[in-house]
């Protein structure tokens, strides 16, 4: 029930929701003040009416407390919602994100924010000098060099005091600091300029970026409106700058076939790696996040139902799939079985040669000790792997691409394609390999040309 009290001329009408988490009241208030004229009994009377209206609107929603800044609703979602809900790592990537939306928007009240507050603030994302430039990037001599000098990373990273993280980082071509890259360069005794490519020149946020945090911006809002804290999202009045469609990158048949070829002399355990990449198309924390029990050598089939993945602070941590769609069992050749098969004989050959150094953790591809595999391993070794043999310049996430579209240019039905790829519909398949169904769209018509063609002349 609403409560009214007097302040002079005008009254004030309280009207209470309950308490909070932290048990503090949950309120909503208004003012009335009475038109000049009016009698005592006709301002009872009007008062009363108004608080009963007030509570009404309080209570269907129609009274909104947008009164706290987009940064303490922020940090409210990502407490009350994000830690609970999110991925580990997008919940550290909005993290990220919010590092620089806060300093923009984050002192506006959220009844207050307009959508060209997000216009102005997307335009200031778009310009130069917002992304860290001058940065520095290994050459293939440097990587080349560290390769055969350091095959395992720990050592070097402890020997140099470098972070195993960084030194990943600049194996996998992510830029540096100037600060990083002469340590880098020093520790493996090679003149900066031939150990590091300079990035110079103004850096600028890339539209993906900019509609990334669009996104973030938008979901929050759209929480508000749902928590009665606002009553509409304004980033939904807001377009955020088109991002261009990029063709996924992948290899034709001649270039998988080399890829096979080279994979010959490389360690059997990244052979066993790469080859099932390339037949069952999973994804990369997928393919760690992989143990003996989801392996059936009867049935030739693999289940996918966890993600290994990696966060600084946390470590090497076992999720869920990325959906519900994700979760999936896979038919593979009896070729593939045959080297899980003599792979699984090679890690028993290596658990009995360590004894009790192994640590035993089920998975398929582990450390060299039976520890759970860091997913970027296998990125950083086929990065090195693509240079020593001058393959086209793929990434490991390009074995999967290269699964699903030669299985859609061999003609296997999308709604196959797309239960084998983890998406959660075909529409997203369609979307991501539009370049191999436009090519298989040309040899249908060719196909019809050929079927038709004899009738139309036959029929002269």
């Amino acid at each position: 029930m609403a409560t009214i009290t007097s302040r002079g001329r005008s009254f004030h009408i309280m009207v209470s929701l309950g308490y909070d988490r932290d048990n503090r009241q949950i309120r909503r208030t208004t003012n009335w003040t009475p038109e000049p004229g009016m009698t005592e009994r006709q301002i009872e009377k009007a008062v009363n009416e108004a608080a009963v209206l007030f509570e009404n609107k309080v209570k269907t929603g129609q009274v909104m407390d947008g009164k706290e800044t987009f940064s303490d609703f922020a940090d409210r979602w990502m407490r009350d919602y994000g830690k609970t809900q999110l991925a580990p790592r997008t919940y550290e990537r909005y993290r990220s994100l919010l590092k620089r939306i806060e300093p923009a928007i984050g002192h506006i009240r959220m009844d207050r924010l307009q959508p060209g507050h997000l216009m102005q603030f997307y335009a200031n994302l778009s310009e130069a000098g917002v992304r860290r430039s001058g940065t520095f990037v290994a050459t293939k001599a440097l990587i080349n060099k560290y390769d055969k000098t350091y095959p395992v990373k720990s050592a070097f990273a402890k020997e140099f005091s470098m972070a195993t993280t960084t030194v990943r980082a600049i194996m996998n071509g992510d830029p540096v600091s100037p600060q990083t890259a002469e340590k880098m360069a020093k520790a493996l005794e090679m003149p900066r300029s031939k150990a590091f490519l300079v990035k110079e020149g103004p850096a600028t946020l890339s539209n993906k970026t900019i509609a990334h945090h669009h996104r973030l911006i938008s979901a929050i809002l759209n929480a508000a409106v749902m928590w009665q804290v606002i009553l509409s999202n304004p980033a939904q009045r807001v377009k955020p700058p088109k991002v261009p469609r990029t063709e996924a990158k992948f290899l034709d048949e001649k270039e998988a076939a080399r890829l096979l070829e080279c994979l010959e002399t490389e360690p059997f355990k990244y052979q066993v790696m790469i080859k099932l990449f390339l037949y069952s198309g999973i994804r990369r924390g997928e393919l760690c996040g992989l143990e003996w029990s989801d392996v059936d050598f009867e049935k030739k089939v693999l289940s996918i139902s966890r993600s290994s993945q990696y966060l600084p602070g946390k470590g090497v941590f076992t999720k869920e799939t990325k959906t519900l769609s994700s979760d999936r069992t896979i038919k593979l050749p009896d070729s593939v079985f045959g080297l899980l098969k003599a792979y699984r004989a090679w890690q028993n050959t290596e658990r009995l040669k360590l004894g009790e150094r192994w640590h035993e953790c089920n998975r398929l591809f582990t450390t060299w000790d039976g520890q759970a595999l860091h997913p970027s391993t296998c990125t950083e070794w086929f990065a090195r792997f693509v240079l020593r043999h001058d393959l086209p310049p793929v990434s490991i996430h390009s074995l999967r691409h290269t699964n699903i579209t030669l299985m859609i240019m061999a003609g296997v039905p999308l709604r196959i394609v797309s239960r084998r790829a983890g998406h959660s519909n075909t529409t997203t398949t369609s979307t991501i390999y539009s370049h191999a169904i436009q090519s298989m769209d040309e040899v249908a018509s060719e196909a019809l040309e050929d079927i038709l063609k004899p009738k139309m002349v036959g029929s002269r």
